[in-house]
C-alpha cells in the first residue's frame, strides 16, 4: 500500500513547515504521514521506543503555536528530555520497571512546543545514554538505515536512525562525549554540537557532566539545524553556564558569506584508536574540498596526555553515580543487581573507590586540557577530522557479557592506577575508541559538527568534523552550509534543489 503524501520525505523541517504555511498540507495530514513512516520501519529499526501520537494529536486539534517549524512532527531523545506526566526511561529496566514519570517539563521541549513542533515519541538509548552504541537490554538495539546488522551509534542512536530514515525531519539530542555526532556520522545526518552554554539543559539538571553535554538535535539540513539553535538557544534562569542569545539569527546568518578560514587537518586521534584507511582517505578529500572552496587547510597534531582519558573516566564515573542516586531516591528504591547493565554497574561500584579529591584533580586536568586546545585555536580558525575513526560495529559486537564479573573485582582489589586501566580495556574501551575525535571538543565546550560528505568502501557514511572557536557557532553552520552546497547531503531541500517539482505540488 502506497504512503500518503510521498513528498514528505523530501522536504527538510523548514520545507515541511513551507507546505503548511501555503495550505499544500494539513498539520494533521503531515501528523499521520509521519506516523505511517514510524509504523512502517520502526519495527525493523527499532528507533522509537515511546510512542505519543495521541498527545500530539490533540496538541493539533488545539492549534499549534505559529513558530517556524508550525506542524513539524519531531522525536525527543529518551534522555535529557522531560515531558511532565510521561515516562522517561533513561534506557534503564530500573526506570522502567518502577514506571518512572518525568515531573516536570524540560526547558528543552518548552522551547521545542513554543516552536510550533508536534511531538510524536521518545528514542532509543543506551541506559543512561553511557555508551557510543544504542544497544540498551530494555528495549534491544537500534539499527542503522544503512546497513541493519550495524550499529547506528550512541547515545543519539534513536533520534539518528529515524532521521535517516525519514520518519521525521528532525530528533532532539544530546552530546557529553560525541552523542550526537557519533551516530550522525554513521547514519549519514547532519549533528551539530553547539557551544557550551549554548543551550538549556534544565530544570531538574542545571548542567550535566559538568557542562560538557549540550542539547541540541539531527536534522537534514543545514538550515534546520541553525532553525534549531535559534529555537533553543539562550540563557537559562538559575543556569551556571550560558551565552546571550545572539543579535542575529543564526538561519540569518548561513546567507553570509565564508570569510577565508585557516582549518588545521588532523588525522590522528586524540584518544588512543586505531584510524580505517577509509576514514583517512575521507579526512584528506575534505581538506582538498575546503581548499577549493577557498580556505586554507594545514597539516597538523594535538595530542592529548594519557591522564587526560583517566579524568574523563573519573567524570564519568563520579557524574553515573550521583544521577543513579539521585533517581534512586525519587524512586524510593535501590536498583537490583538485575535492573542495571553489567556497565552502569561497574561505573557506579567505580563511584565508591574514588575520592572527593580525585574528582577535584580529575576536573584541573580536563581544564588544562581545555586550556591547550583554546590555545591551539589561536592559530587556527577550524579543526577538521573525520568524525570516527572506524566504521560503525556490528550490532553487539561491544556488549559487556553480564557473566563478567572479573570486571567487578578488578575493581575492588587492585591498585588505583591498574584499576582504572583495566577498567578502561575490559568495561568502556570502546567508548574511547568511538569517541577519539569527538570527546575533546565536549572538554573544551567549542562547537563541533559531523558532515554526512562521504561513503566508505562498503557504501556505508563517512561523517567529518568541523570544529570551531568556542561561540562561534554562527562560523561554523556557515561552513557548513558551504559544504552543504559544493557536496549536497543524501537529503536534498525541494524548495531550493527541485523548484519545478515544488512548484508542481503547491499548484495543486
Amino acid at each position: 500500500m502506497p504512503l500518503t503524501f510521498p513528498e514528505y520525505e523530501s522536504f527538510d523541517g523548514l520545507g515541511l513547515a513551507n507546505l503548511i504555511q501555503r495550505g499544500v498540507v494539513s498539520p494533521a495530514e503531515m501528523l499521520e504521514a509521519a506516523i505511517e513512516r514510524i509504523e512502517l520501519r520502526n519495527p525493523i529499526l527499532n528507533a522509537v521506543i515511546y510512542k505519543m501520537y495521541d498527545d500530539a494529536r490533540l496538541s493539533v486539534r488545539a492549534s499549534l503555536p505559529d513558530g517556524i517549524f508550525h506542524g513539524v512532527p519531531i522525536l525527543l531523545k529518551d534522555l535529557l528530555a522531560d515531558v511532565q506526566g510521561v515516562p522517561i526511561r533513561f534506557g534503564s529496566r530500573f526506570a522502567f520497571d518502577h514506571n518512572w514519570v518525568s515531573p516536570v517539563t524540560s526547558e528543552v521541549v518548552n522551547r521545542l512546543k513554543k516552536s510550533g513542533v508536534m511531538i510524536l515519541g521518545k528514542t532509543n538509548v543506551p541506559e543512561f545514554g553511557l555508551s557510543a552504541t544504542t544497544e540498551p537490554e530494555l528495549f534491544g538495539p537500534t539499527c542503522n538505515p544503512h546497513d541493519v546488522s550495524r550499529s547506528v551509534g550512541g547515545s543519539s542512536g534513536g533520534s539518528a536512525a529515524a532521521v535517516a530514515s525519514c520518519m521525521v525531519p528532525i530528533a532532539h539530542g544530546g552530546d557529553g562525549g560525541g552523542s550526537l555526532r557519533i551516530p550522525a556520522a554513521y547514519a549519514g545526518v547532519f549533528g551539530f554540537k553547539p557551544s557550551r552554554g549554548r543551550t538549556p539543559i534544565g530544570p531538574l539538571l542545571m548542567r550535566a557532566w559538568l557542562g560538557l553535554v549540550v542539547e541540541h538535535g539531527l536534522t537534514r539540513s543545514v538550515r534546520d539545524s541553525a532553525a534549531l539553535l535559534d529555537v533553543l538557544a539562550g540563557p537559562e534562569v538559575g543556569s551556571p553556564i550560558s551565552l546571550p542569545k545572539p543579535s542575529e539569527s543564526f538561519l540569518s546568518q548561513l546567507e553570509k558569506p565564508v570569510k577565508k578560514l585557516k582549518i588545521a587537518l588532523i588525522d590522528t586521534p586524540f584518544f588512543p584508536a586505531f584510524v580505517d584507511p577509509d576514514y583517512k582517505a575521507a579526512v584528506n578529500k575534505a581538506g582538498k574540498l575546503c581548499e577549493t572552496l577557498g580556505h586554507e587547510v594545514v597539516r597538523e597534531t594535538f595530542s592529548v596526555p594519557e591522564e587526560v582519558v583517566f579524568a574523563f573516566l573519573i567524570l564519568m564515573i563520579a557524574e553515573t553515580t550521583s544521577g543513579l542516586h539521585t533517581l534512586s531516591k525519587a524512586i524510593g528504591h535501590k536498583p537490583k543487581s538485575t535492573e542495571l547493565e553489567l556497565q552502569t554497574a561497574v561505573l557506579c561500584h567505580a563511584g565508591q573507590e574514588f575520592s572527593a579529591a580525585d574528582y577535584a584533580a580529575a576536573i584541573q586536568t580536563l581544564d588544562q586540557a581545555s586550556k591547550r586546545l583554546t590555545e591551539f585555536y589561536q592559530k587556527y580558525d577550524v579543526i577538521l577530522t573525520p568524525t570516527m575513526p572506524v566504521p560503525a560495529p556490528k550490532i553487539g559486537e561491544h556488549k559487556l557479557d553480564r557473566n563478567q564479573q572479573l570486571v567487578l573485582k578488578l575493581l575492588r582489589y587492585l591498585p588505583y592506577g591498574v584499576t582504572l586501566k583495566q577498567f578502561i580495556q575490559r568495561a568502556a574501551s570502546q567508548n574511547f575508541t568511538y569517541m577519539a575525535f569527538t570527546a575533546l571538543f565536549n572538554i573544551g565546550g567549542q562547537p563541533a559538527m559531523s558532515v554526512p560528505l562521504y561513503q566508505d568502501s562498503q557504501g556505508m557514511p563517512i561523517g567529518i568534523q568541523f570544529a570551531g572557536r568556542f561561540e562561534e557557532d554562527a562560523l561554523i553552520l556557515q561552513l557548513a552550509k558551504q559544504l552543504e552546497e559544493a557536496e549536497p547531503f543524501r537529503f536534498k531541500n525541494l524548495a531550493s534543489d527541485d523548484k519545478p517539482r515544488v512548484d508542481s505540488l503547491l499548484q495543486q
